[in-house]
């Protein structure tokens, strides 16, 4: 018997005495819709001053861990659920990040990916066994793909531990195929895909190639059903409504996907470039509801800005509701969410590129405040919601 179902049986099952009596590692991973409604709430601050690209996770004792960086990558940390934050610590330098990190649910350690440059280039993964405060380097191996293709890491959203269904446990992230190069002739070649882990992260497997060529820089997140939805920027303007995004499911675990989509409610970017921009998402961990949140820039201009978030209530079928986070420059984004019983709780989190030139926020807010947004005519918001 694991510690885990060994504490649930000592409890009888008790959510109050999980609550009070469990460690963090014990405690459950899902929980109640009420910690992100009630008054709304957001705020934001600046967290790193130069470079790009965010990526956002909370470890399991409820820790708040923002990593980022171009060249030299970095992370901060947040014991008091955002409020504060401490100093920078460096995972590498140089380096260039590959997104994708990762919070395994059955261990507690933190996996973050580094390239040496732009890829196609040599990957390191880092291991942190302390809530990210410090970080080791690790030989990993990764396996190619259906097409024999070695997969790159940038730049991804997190990674996620599968919690239902035969494969839970499992390590998932997505990753990419860049053809030869990151050039224009080469983006035919492309496509998104993921890499995934019975293992602990010692040993990658990477899926099927996602259902459509010219695709780049994607993100998942396990349903209680135990379907995985997946959805991904586009990256080759000779595609349909090449600035819409896409969708896909798995039922084996993220091995293989099915169901491609054109999301059309959902923007890929700003409408005048003939290729899309790194968004986030995340799945609510609220027992039996598939609660996504997905964010992006929302912008008919040629510029990149007005960073926003949608909300689903269908596990990612319709899109009901949007709101306007920054009114500015914005660019990349990730998303995540607090977890039960840890300061964290009840909190969204949106690390993205945004305000003054180079530099990252990071935005807090709950779910009562996104439903006070914008509708968008896909689908309803549950009227329960709505209190």
């Amino acid at each position: 018997m694991t510690p885990r179902s060994l504490g649930l049986a000592m409890c009888g099952f008790s959510w109050i005495c999980l609550a009070t009596s469990l460690t963090w590692a014990e405690k459950p991973m899902e929980g109640s819709i009420d910690v992100f409604l009630g008054k709304p709430q957001m705020e934001m601050q600046k967290l790193f001053n130069d470079e790009r690209f965010p990526n956002i996770v909370v470890t399991l004792d409820g820790t708040v861990l923002a990593t980022w960086g171009s060249n030299k990558i970095r992370a901060r940390r947040s014991e008091d659920g955002g409020k504060t934050w401490g100093a920078e610590i460096l995972l590498a330098s140089p380096g260039f990040h590959g997104g994708g990190t990762t919070v395994d649910e059955s261990t507690g350690h933190v996996l973050a990916f580094i390239e040496e440059r732009h890829p196609p280039a040599p990957l390191t993964m880092y291991r942190s066994v302390d809530q990210g405060r410090t970080w080791v380097a690790e030989k990993v191996t990764i396996e190619p793909d259906s097409k024999g293709n070695m997969p790159s890491m940038h730049m991804n959203e997190h990674g996620i531990t599968l919690r239902f269904g035969p494969h839970a446990g499992r390590l998932l992230r997505p990753a990419r195929y860049y053809g030869k190069k990151n050039s224009r002739e080469e983006w035919p070649n492309h496509y998104t895909t993921a890499i995934y882990s019975d293992d602990g992260g010692k040993t990658w497997r990477t899926s099927d190639p996602f259902p459509e060529n010219g695709t780049g820089e994607a993100a998942v997140a396990q349903l209680s059903t135990g379907q995985v939805y997946y959805n991904s920027r586009v990256h080759w303007q000779e595609r349909p409504k090449n600035t819409r995004r896409r969708s896909a499911r798995s039922l084996d675990g993220g091995a293989t996907w099915k169901d491609w989509q054109i999301v059309d409610v959902l923007p890929d970017g700003h409408q005048h470039r003939s290729y899309g921009c790194m968004g986030g998402l995340i799945r609510l961990p609220v027992t039996g509801k598939d609660i996504l949140i997905f964010s992006n820039i929302d912008t008919a201009k040629a510029t990149r800005e007005r960073a926003t978030v949608w909300a689903s209530f269908d596990g990612g079928k319709t899109w009901p509701v949007k709101r306007l986070v920054y009114d500015g420059r914005s660019a990349y984004s990730s998303l995540t969410a607090g977890r039960p019983g840890t300061p964290s709780e009840g909190w969204i989190y949106l690390h993205f590129e945004g305000g003054p030139s180079g530099a990252s926020q990071v935005a807090r807010f709950n779910l009562s405040w996104l439903i006070g947004g914008e509708t968008t005519s896909d689908g309803t918001i549950p009227p329960e919601l709505r209190k």
